[in-house]
């Protein structure tokens, strides 16, 4: 099968419907004052979160609070929301990021997800932490051959990623998010989950930081009398 016909196959896992429904409304706002869409999320679900092929744990892998940040290589809030945490992860550590690429936005970004799960099997999750900045501070369209230039900028032998980004079986770790993200009702990127909860969207700065200390505090992303 050629590249151009795989990337059409991967393509096809855009069509996955998200079909579960948002539960359990808690009082998020955001920064400019709106209220954040966010609902529970079963434990069960939430837990396969950690077994998902290709996901990359940064920040402290033993941190107190986890995040999980779902999100598109070619998704504007989602390059936003990237710089504010990388600002939380060097002042909080006991943070631990996980980070889920989830291809929603077209052929491109299916592109430059495979090249993302190739440079995850091929080099350390700090290595790799360097790689996502680079594609989140890239302006314009993140395809195939724009993760390929930031893959070789962290070191890596472009031809072995490109031989890993065709695998075939990269279709089926991004099916794999896909419907975990559908399991989660996240329709769109970015989205997080921390401690039970989905945030579809990005919250802003100041709020994912009161969440996130909401659940250092008190283990709930709202403490009671907040």
């Amino acid at each position: 099968m050629s590249f151009i016909a795989r990337l059409l196959v991967a393509a096809a896992l855009l069509v996955v419907p998200f079909a579960a429904q948002a539960e359990g409304y808690y009082p998020l706002p955001t920064d400019d004052g709106h209220a954040v869409g966010n609902h529970r999320v079963p434990v069960e679900i939430e837990s396969r979160i950690d077994k998902l092929p290709g996901i990359v744990v940064v920040g402290n892998p033993r941190g107190a609070v986890t995040l999980v940040e779902f999100y598109d290589v070619n998704c504007p809030f989602c390059r936003v929301a990237s710089g504010d945490i990388d600002a939380m992860l060097k002042t909080n550590r006991e943070l631990r990021l996980v980070l889920v690429p989830l291809p929603v936005l077209g052929v491109a970004s299916v592109q430059g997800t495979r090249v993302e799960l190739a440079v995850a099997k091929l080099t350390s999750a700090a290595n790799f932490y360097k790689f996502h900045r680079l594609l989140d501070t890239t302006r314009g369209v993140v395809d195939g051959a724009r993760a390929l230039e930031a893959a070789k900028a962290i070191g890596l032998d472009q031809n072995k990623v490109l031989a890993l980004a065709n695998d075939d079986k990269l279709a089926g770790v991004m099916s794999a998010h896909l419907k975990l993200a559908d399991d989660l009702a996240i329709p769109a990127t970015p989205g997080f989950v921390i401690k039970g909860v989905a945030i579809v969207g990005y919250p802003g700065p100041k709020a994912m930081a009161a969440i996130v200390a909401a659940v250092e505090e008190c283990g709930a992303v709202v403490c009671d009398g907040q």
